[in-house]
């Protein structure tokens, strides 16, 4: 007779092993060295594609998992190594993660290998859908695309604001309004590719953390593309916005079937780092001495040290069971995957604060990496649906009211 159980398998098992190998003796080591430079390690997506870390098909493999955890089993262990390093290899999944909540398979087939490229040429993706001037109120886009008859080509304007490898992808997915009379409901994505006139970027933007991954702003001036490349294909879209127009239930827009995917894997990005920092600092406490003893020893250290580890493990949990029913197509009836990434990203802000408390005045300097975790954590607070919209979705989704 079957049982509960929160054992991992065989799989799972050598998968962590294997991602935590490379966190620790590639990952590590070079974290301090690409924080200080800003610039995307280059030399370690490299590594990561030649043992078949970064690429399509151990992606796949990963979301392939009947069980749903090794996505965030890997994530976590990336993250553990340095939070800017793990987004560079990362990025590119969230631009997966676009073709795949919308794209069809002919789709899926062409452009998710332009994504990644091959282990001799690395290549890098981007998802683009915050602006300016709406960051996560996704109703709020101005980017337009309209359909040009005459060529069978979309024609793309607007700028995109904070796009994860924004510029120097090969390929990018980015959000559109089609009609704007629909709000949220008129968007579709697209893909851009790889040399598509038109589409440009200023450049890397300087951050408080997470410095090893490629940040940037996109402009659209009139990028025109294949009409085959709105994610989906036209005749569905219509077939959407019809539905739509008529007052019908039209289907999630873009960016959020995107972000509803993605977001137990960003709970698991945050718990990589708040493990990361937890870990620093146990092992700090354990061999610093101070009036005669290890702070370990003292009741306020160790009980910090006892908070920690719990939380990350109760941030764990929530995340295992956001990705396992995301995984079996069990609703979120309570906004189970925003309830995951909150809990997840709160602590772990939380958690980095802490360890530098713990090292006390080393711990606010360089020499100690807790400082760069704490930067590092901030982020996932704001990105992919503020804390604010986290609460929102799980209070919508309890009370089954309009909660503004």
């Amino acid at each position: 007779m079957g049982g509960f159980s929160l054992e991992l398998n065989e799989d799972q098992t050598d998968l962590r092993d294997w991602v935590h190998g490379f966190a620790r003796d590639v990952i590590r080591p070079a974290a301090s060295e690409w924080d200080e430079r800003e610039e995307t390690p280059w030399p370690v997506i490299q590594e990561a594609a030649k043992i078949g870390l970064y690429g399509f098909e151990s992606l796949a493999t990963w979301f392939a998992d009947p069980i749903g955890l090794s996505l965030p089993i890997a994530t976590e262990e990336l993250f553990w190594g340095d939070a800017g390093i793990a987004l560079a290899l990362m990025g590119t999944g969230l631009a997966v993660a676009g073709i795949f909540a919308g794209g069809e398979p002919e789709q899926l087939a062409e452009w998710v290998p332009e994504c990644f490229g091959d282990e001799s040429d690395p290549k890098l993706a981007a998802f683009c859908a915050s602006e300016p001037q709406a960051g996560s109120d996704v109703a709020g886009y101005r980017t337009r695309a309209r359909y040009d008859e005459a060529t069978d080509e979309w024609v793309l304007n607007g700028q995109k604001a904070w796009a994860t490898n924004g510029g120097i992808a090969n390929v990018h997915v980015v959000t559109a309004v089609v009609d704007p009379s629909l709000g949220s409901r008129g968007q579709a994505g697209f893909i851009i590719p790889p040399g598509t006139p038109g589409l440009s970027s200023p450049g890397k933007i300087k951050k408080h953390g997470m410095r090893a991954s490629h940040t940037a702003d996109v402009f659209l001036d009139d990028v025109r593309v294949p009409g085959r490349c709105v994610l989906g294909g036209r005749e569905r879209l219509e077939a959407r916005l019809a539905r739509a127009r008529e007052g019908l239930k039209a289907g999630g827009q873009a960016a959020m079937a995107t972000f509803e995917t993605t977001r137990p894997t960003v709970g698991a990005m945050a718990v990589g780092v708040a493990r990361a920092a937890y870990d620093y600092a146990l092992e700090y406490a354990k061999d610093r001495e101070a009036f005669g003893r290890k702070i370990i020893e003292n009741q306020s250290i160790a009980f910090d040290l006892a908070n920690m580890r719990m939380e990350i493990d109760a941030s764990r949990l929530l995340v295992w069971r956001a990705a396992w029913m995301g995984r079996n197509n069990v609703p979120f009836t309570a906004g189970e995957g925003s309830m995951s990434k909150l809990k997840a990203s709160e602590v772990s802000v939380w958690a980095t604060e802490r360890a530098i408390h713990i090292l006390g005045g080393a711990g606010y300097t360089r020499e100690h990496p807790v400082e760069r975790m704490h930067r590092d954590a901030k982020i996932f607070t704001i990105f992919e649906g503020t804390s604010e919209i986290q609460r929102l979705v799980v209070s919508r989704m309890i009370s089954g009211m309009q909660i503004r």
